[in-house]
Order: C-alpha cells, then sequence, then structure tokens
C-alpha cells in the first residue's frame, strides 16, 4: 500500500462484501437504468473494509494523480530498490530551484522511467474512468445533479455544506457522500439536518475514487431529480485527479488561505467549474487580496465561474443557490 497516497483500505459506512456488482469484468453491462434494477445485499450495521487492489509492476505499488491528459500524470510510489537507470534528473530552474515535473511523465520516481510510470497511469486512470462512466449513468438515469466539493482542510467546507442544505433541502431532493480520512463527524453534522448522508473513511487515502462513490452511491435512498454532493477529502492535489462521475468540481477556498492557492495548485482549480471564496466575513481581519485571487484562478482556468460567500453570515448563499438552480435546470433540459 502507497502510505503517501495511501492505495489502500477504505471504510464505507454499512457497505458488506455481498454486493452484486462486481466491476473487474464489464462496468458498463448495466446500462441506464434506476436503482430498482438492482440486486443489492448490504448490511447496515457495521462498516467493512473494501481492499482496492490497484494493478502494480513487479513490487512497485503505484498510485496516480491525473491531471487534464496522459502527459500530465503525478505519481506517488513505495518502489523497491532500483537501479537509477533511466531515472529522470530534475530540471534546475533560473533562480537554482528543482522541478521533477518536466519530464516525459511530468512526475519523478526513483528507479522508474518516465515511460513506466505512463504506462502505469494509464491502467489505473482507465479502471477508474471506466467506473466513473457507470456512475455517471445511474446519475443520469436518476437525475442527479452531481456536485464534487473540494479544498483544502480548514476551508468551512462542512459548514458551508450545512447551511446550503437547510436552505434547499425543503425544494430539493438531497443527498450526501462524505469523505474523511478518519471518523464520522462531519456525516453526523449532515444528519443533523436531516438529510440522509453515508461517510467514507479513506484511512491514509488522501481523495475520494470511483468505485468508493459506486458502492456509497447504492447505500444512499435518494430520489429522483435532485441533488447528490460528494463533499471530498480535504486535499488540493490529488481529489482533482479522479473522475467520481459528478457533473462538476466545486473549488471552495477561504479567505484565510492565501489568494495564491490557484497557482500553486492549478489542477485543482483547472479542474473545477465554479470557485467559492468562503468566510468573507473576515476580509476585515486577514491580509486577502480577492481580486487577485480571482485573477489568479482565472489564470488557471479563464472559464471558472466565481460566488464570494460567507456560511457564517448568510452573504453570497443566494447566489450560490441560484447556480445550483441553473444546474438543475440545465440538467433537465438535458434529459
Amino acid at each position: 500500500m502507497c502510505n503517501v497516497c495511501g492505495c489502500g483500505d477504505s471504510h464505507v459506512e454499512g457497505h458488506s462484501h455481498d454486493h452484486s456488482h462486481d466491476h473487474s469484468h464489464d462496468h458498463h453491462s448495466h446500462g441506464h437504468h434506476s436503482h430498482g434494477e438492482h440486486s443489492h445485499s448490504h448490511d447496515h450495521t457495521q462498516p467493512v473494509v473494501i481492499h482496492h487492489h490497484y494493478h502494480h509492476t513487479g513490487d512497485v505499488h503505484h498510485h496516480v494523480h491525473y491531471h487534464g491528459s496522459a502527459a500530465e500524470a503525478q505519481t506517488h510510489h513505495h518502489p523497491k530498490p532500483a537501479s537509477s537507470e533511466g531515472t529522470h534528473q530534475p530540471e534546475r530552474l533560473e533562480n537554482g530551484d528543482l522541478h521533477y515535473g518536466k519530464g516525459e511523465a511530468q512526475v519523478h520516481v526513483s528507479g522508474v522511467s518516465q515511460r513506466q510510470l505512463i504506462s502505469l497511469e494509464q491502467d489505473i486512470l482507465g479502471k477508474n474512468n471506466h467506473i466513473a462512466q457507470h456512475n455517471r449513468e445511474h446519475f443520469v438515469a436518476n437525475e442527479q445533479l452531481v456536485l464534487n466539493l473540494v479544498s483544502s482542510p480548514g476551508s468551512g467546507k462542512t459548514t458551508l455544506l450545512t447551511e446550503t442544505l437547510n436552505r434547499i433541502k425543503q425544494q430539493y431532493s438531497c443527498a450526501v457522500i462524505e469523505g474523511d480520512q478518519q471518523t464520522s463527524n462531519d456525516a453526523e453534522r449532515i444528519r443533523a439536518t436531516s438529510v440522509p448522508a453515508i461517510q467514507i473513511n479513506t484511512g491514509k487515502g488522501c481523495h475520494l475514487d470511483a468505485d468508493m462513490i459506486h458502492k456509497a452511491y447504492h447505500q444512499l435512498e435518494v430520489d429522483k431529480h435532485g441533488v447528490l454532493f460528494i463533499e471530498n477529502v480535504g486535499n488540493l492535489v490529488c481529489p482533482a485527479s479522479f473522475d467520481l462521475g459528478e457533473h462538476c468540481k466545486v473549488a471552495i477556498l477561504s479567505v484565510t488561505e492565501g489568494e495564491e492557492k490557484p497557482l500553486k495548485y492549478p489542477n485543482m482549480f483547472a479542474a473545477s467549474d465554479l470557485m467559492l471564496i468562503n468566510k468573507i466575513d473576515l476580509l476585515d481581519y486577514v491580509d486577502f487580496d480577492i481580486d487577485a485571487c480571482i485573477a489568479n484562478a482565472k489564470l488557471v482556468n479563464p472559464n471558472i465561474k466565481v460566488i464570494k460567500v460567507s456560511a457564517r453570515t448568510g452573504e453570497g448563499l443566494d447566489a450560490w443557490e441560484s447556480w445550483i438552480q441553473q444546474q438543475l435546470g440545465a440538467l433537465s433540459s438535458n434529459s
């Protein structure tokens, strides 16, 4: 198991090993259908361990972070000792800093060639994307608007989500999949709003993947034509890499983090359709240039939408709610 990005065990609340979906062979055999056409046997009393065995070459356990194209992969490995043959050397920048992302695979792993890394990336991401497409078929069939909420820890993501749910739950059917390394604290906060939620604990894992979402989705009681929020693990790197089958990613950035975040973590903001700048009630107390933050995000992603919000005061939440309503309307018109 990769101890850096946790290619290992995750816990999905209430999920048993007896599950009729086997995605190791044909993930598309079900086509477009609703939950009622599935046979699932679940034990809701105890969480169980789900083993995620990502394929490996020899004893090199790998985990790939995908950023836009096959050439933009970032990969974390724990390889067994190997010779330095084929090892990519970092590019030395003009100021003397080192850049390891300039090779063919745009990542450095000691003892592993750039070609090997690209092959590993294609293997892992191909399998994840296959399951993500199956998830997407479920979401389309059930007319679910699925929003993948991504941020660094401490952005106020869960507080913003609970306030959002309290505002829209009477108008729309809502459900939540919560992702954290440990505890079910956030899921309990969501359930306190009377919205169904299921917790995924990723252990050492730093992101949710499509298979975790598939298993969790079939534990939820969801109505047609609603909103499913996926609150990803707090991390501005890894969740950008994995398609979950969602409608879009929503990046949440608080004013306590710094306006340069979109430039430091460009893949996340490039992958997101919307950036919510949260905790704007603190602008008078922090050194944060909100216009510079928006400009930085636009440099990375010229098409990104931006809404300024405060979960504490409610400022901007009307605009956020209107954006959700627009996405639901577009989803209905396309179905």
